[in-house]
Parts: structure tokens; C-alpha cells; sequence
């Protein structure tokens, strides 16, 4: 395997330092008028980055170091739940509900600035939390502590404040804000899940005029397996069901060079189901074989029109364990790729090839011989069994982002990480990193040899048309250059994600 042998990235002090992470304390910042000033000291302060002079756009979040939140002065009861251990981490979403009045009133430009003076004083609250504009009347921020009712607190703190009136330019104004958060433990952290419940949140919240806490602990709705069963095989022919892609990012190279798709189910009655649901009904109902046949239809379709419009990327999918073992459903697979002339990879985990092993790498191997590419997925999860690895006829390992989040905190996960890297290079395949959520993370991977990188750093899961309008603005780019920056983005781009 040729590789490159300089690494171009360049990453700033801030990302690896906290002192450079805090946001500017000038309480006078979320009162000032001059637009250019206001701009600048915000675009300083690492942990809300905002762009330029060509309009509000969408900024990702970003991750405050483990531990710098305990040099702060914290609002009374958030410092002693911050303080034991954060095994909690927390998302949240303010809408501005009554931005359109405002607007008319205030004139756009200033009205544009509205969500830095929510922002302001959302980080007056809670000095620990990382904050993100995703539009012009919507920001996020998230941090962590102890249990749910450390968010709870917070919400309520905020919404006491946002009810008395504010200063806008000599006069006082009231910005009525809705606010939505999702909550999840450390240890069972899933991000995707996690940004999906709190714009459910926000989104219930704005329809019953009142703060909405999801807790992800409890678990999804008590769904009935049978009703959720029978609602499945109709999915499909009722168009529920759709598909949004994440990207990964060559490290060295500097490019998008794969992606994967991701299946969700909007349920028209119970909104959102995510995979940790569906898929084990569909699993049990044997419903997994069309569902994933389906997928590989549609990823076909898009790989090709992507390659069409200039961006020829190889697109994975994810293959259930049961699916292995099925030998109709592997030639139809590869009698799909073979008529599609698209590229096209296949995600297996570790612990779908120790159900059948024989049969399971047989499959695999007649996968690699019809073209496809193979990545093992979650290594390090599971049961990781080097017997098994060695024979397994794949290209690329994924490490598990429960090595990666806490990468920079950890003693233990540096060493396990470095040591998969060098595992994998030493069987001549690929590296990449899922969950990777801060510039620090990344550049600790890029030192480690990792090749490829994925998480909400570069993108978050979205639908196919933001997914091309991304490849072709070149926005992974701009993470590889700022730490402060990761992705501008205007309101539009997420509307169409």
C-alpha cells in the first residue's frame, strides 16, 4: 500500500489548549453596535465561530476539553454536578419564535445578529457550554454534568431569562425563545441520535409553547414489536423510508473519499424511528434482506449521479450479520453491482462473521471478487478476535468511536488506538476513525498514521442533495485548515438536509 509521506494538515494552538477554547469575557460584547466589531470578537472566541461579512451561516459544534469547564464560575447548582465526572452530556436547540417581528422592526442587518445576543447570553448561564449558530434564528449548545436535572436547571434558567426584556440598540426588546434538549450518558453516548432527539425536541417544545427534555437513558418509545413489524414491510412501497450520507475525509490526501449511507424511517404517525430500533425488528421479521436490497438500489442510483455531477465516490452500506450467511441475497447483491456499474462498499462487524465463520468469509471473499470494497466496522466494540481478522478479505478498519471521543482525555485510549493503527497497516488495509468531533482529536489521529477520519467534525448525516452541494463547495477543507471554523454553511444547506 503507497503512502503519502508528508502530512499538509495545519492545526491551530486552540485545539489542543483550553485557555485558547474559552469565549471572550467582555460582558459588553452582546451589546455592542458595531456589526464589524461585534463580528470580530466573536469570531476570536473559538467556541462560537461566525462568518464573515456575507450573511449569517451555519457553523458546527464544537468541544470544550474535558475538565476546562472546572476553572469556570458556574452558575449555583451546575458546579458541583459539572464537577463529578460529566456523566452526562447534553444537547440542546433555542429558536428565536418571534424573529420575523423582530426583523421588521430592527431591519435585517441587525436582526441577523439577533442569534449572537441569544448566544451571549446563553454563555453568560452556562459559561461551560459549546456553542454553534445552524441559522439565522436557531442555535445549539451543548455541555455536560451529573443527570438530567442539571439540563433541566439550565432550560429553566434560561427561559426566566429570555422572559424579561433586552437591550437592542437603546431599546428594550423581548426575544421569546423555544428551547428543546436531549440528554444521554457518557458511557452509551450516540451523536447521532443525540442531535436527531433534540431537534424533536425543539420541534415538540415550538408546538406545545414549553421547554421539552428528552432523557435517552429511558430508552426509545415502548414500541409494539408486532404493530412496528407490520408498519415495516410497508415502509418501502409507502416511501418512508430514506437515506442520508456521512462523509470521510483522506487525512493526508486532504479530500472526501468515501462516504457512508445511513438508512432512517420517517413513521408518519410516530415520527422519527432510528436504526437501534427498526433494524432488530426488521431482523426478526427477516425483513432485513429487501430493506437492505432496497438501500443498495438507492445507493446505486445516487453513486452513480454523484460520479456524473464530478465526485466519483466509493458509498458503503451497512450489512447485517444475518445477511451473511444468506447465500440468495448475496448473489442478488452482487448481481445489483455487478448490472449498476457503481461503486459500491459493504460494512460488516466482527462479530457477524463469528456467527458461521466458513460461510461468512466465503461470502466476503465472492463480495471482493464482484468488485465490492469491504470495511470492518466498530472494530473494537465487539469481540475482537485477531483469528478471525486475519482472514477476513477487507480493505479498511474502523475504529469504534468509543476509543475515539475520548481520545484526548483518555490514558488508555491513545495506546489502543495507536496500536489498531499500526494492527491494520501491518495487514495492508486503511484506517479510519468514526466519532472524530474536535480538531484535537484529529490532529492526535493524523500524527498516529490514521488515514481517514468521520463524525460530526466534518458533517453530520445528511440527505444526497446537501451531501453534493458539500462535495462541491470543497467544505471539508475548511476543518483541515481552522479549528475554530470547522463548516460554514448558510440555513438553506441544513433545510435541505
Amino acid at each position: 500500500m503507497q503512502r503519502d509521506d508528508a502530512l499538509n494538515l495545519s492545526f491551530n494552538a486552540a485545539a489542543v489548549n483550553p485557555e485558547l477554547m474559552m469565549r471572550a469575557a467582555d460582558p459588553g460584547i452582546g451589546h455592542m453596535d458595531d456589526r464589524t466589531t461585534r463580528r470580530s470578537l466573536f469570531a476570536s472566541a473559538s467556541r462560537l465561530s461566525v462568518p464573515g461579512d456575507g450573511g449569517l451561516q451555519l457553523d458546527m459544534p464544537f468541544a470544550v476539553p474535558k475538565g476546562a469547564a472546572m476553572a469556570l464560575d458556574l452558575p449555583a447548582g451546575l458546579h458541583d454536578s459539572l464537577a463529578n465526572a460529566a456523566a452526562w452530556r447534553f444537547l440542546c436547540v433555542a429558536e428565536i419564535v418571534n424573529f420575523g417581528p423582530l426583523r421588521r422592526h430592527l431591519g435585517a442587518p441587525r436582526a441577523d445578529c439577533l442569534v449572537l445576543d441569544v448566544a451571549d447570553r446563553i454563555a453568560e448561564q452556562i459559561p461551560s457550554a459549546s456553542l454553534a449558530v445552524v441559522g439565522r434564528t436557531t442555535l445549539e449548545f451543548g455541555f455536560d454534568g451529573a443527570g438530567v436535572d442539571d439540563l433541566q436547571t439550565a432550560l429553566d434558567r434560561l427561559q426566566l431569562v429570555f422572559e424579561q426584556a433586552i437591550d437592542l440598540d437603546g431599546e428594550p426588546h423581548r426575544v421569546e425563545l423555544v428551547l428543546g434538549g436531549a440528554a444521554v450518558p457518557m458511557a452509551s453516548a450516540d451523536d447521532v441520535r443525540l442531535i436527531e432527539e433534540a431537534e424533536q425536541a425543539v420541534g415538540e417544545a415550538r408546538h406545545e409553547n414549553r421547554t421539552i427534555v428528552r432523557d435517552l437513558s429511558l430508552g426509545a418509545p415502548a414500541f409494539d414489536r408486532i404493530t412496528l413489524i407490520r408498519d415495516l414491510g410497508q415502509a418501502v412501497d409507502r416511501g418512508e423510508m430514506f437515506l442520508q450520507y456521512q462523509p470521510k475525509v483522506h487525512l493526508r490526501r486532504q479530500e472526501i473519499c468515501s462516504a457512508e449511507a445511513l438508512v432512517r424511517w420517517q413513521h408518519p404517525t410516530r415520527g422519527l424511528i432510528l436504526p437501534g430500533d427498526f433494524i432488530p425488528a426488521a431482523e426478526e421479521s427477516r425483513a432485513i434482506g429487501p430493506l437492505t436490497l432496497w438501500t443498495l438500489d438507492q445507493v446505486i442510483a445516487d453513486q452513480k449521479m454523484l460520479a456524473a455531477a464530478g465526485h466519483d465516490l466509493l458509498i458503503f452500506i451497512n450489512i447485517s450479520g444475518q445477511l451473511l450467511g444468506d447465500s440468495t441475497f448475496v448473489a442478488r447483491a452482487c448481481q445489483m453491482v455487478k448490472s449498476g456499474g457503481a461503486r459500491i462498499g459493504f460494512e460488516i462487524t466482527e462479530t457477524s462473521v463469528i456467527r458461521d465463520p466458513d460461510t461468512a468469509i466465503a461470502h466476503l471473499q465472492v463480495f471482493t471478487e464482484t468488485g465490492i470494497t469491504l470495511a470492518i466496522d466498530d472494530y473494537g466494540a465487539g469481540l475482537s478476535s485477531l483469528a478471525y481478522l486475519k482472514q477476513l478479505p477487507a480493505s479498511e478498519l474502523k475504529i469504534d468511536k468509543l476509543f475515539v471521543t475520548q481520545l484526548t482525555s483518555s490514558n488508555r485510549d491513545p495506546l489502543i488506538v495507536r496500536s489498531t493503527i499500526d494492527l491494520a497497516h501491518a495487514l495492508d488495509m486503511e484506517v479510519t476513525a468514526e466519532g472524530v468531533e474536535t480538531q484535537a482529536a484529529m490532529a492526535l489521529l493524523s500524527v498516529m498514521g490514521c488515514d481517514m477520519v468521520q463524525g460530526f467534525l466534518i458533517s453530520r448525516p445528511i440527505s444526497i442533495g446537501a451531501f453534493q452541494q458539500f462535495l462541491d463547495e470543497d467544505r471539508h477543507l475548511t476543518a483541515a485548515a481552522d479549528p475554530r471554523a470547522s463548516f460554514f454553511r448558510p440555513a438553506s444547506f441544513w433545510k435541505s438536509a
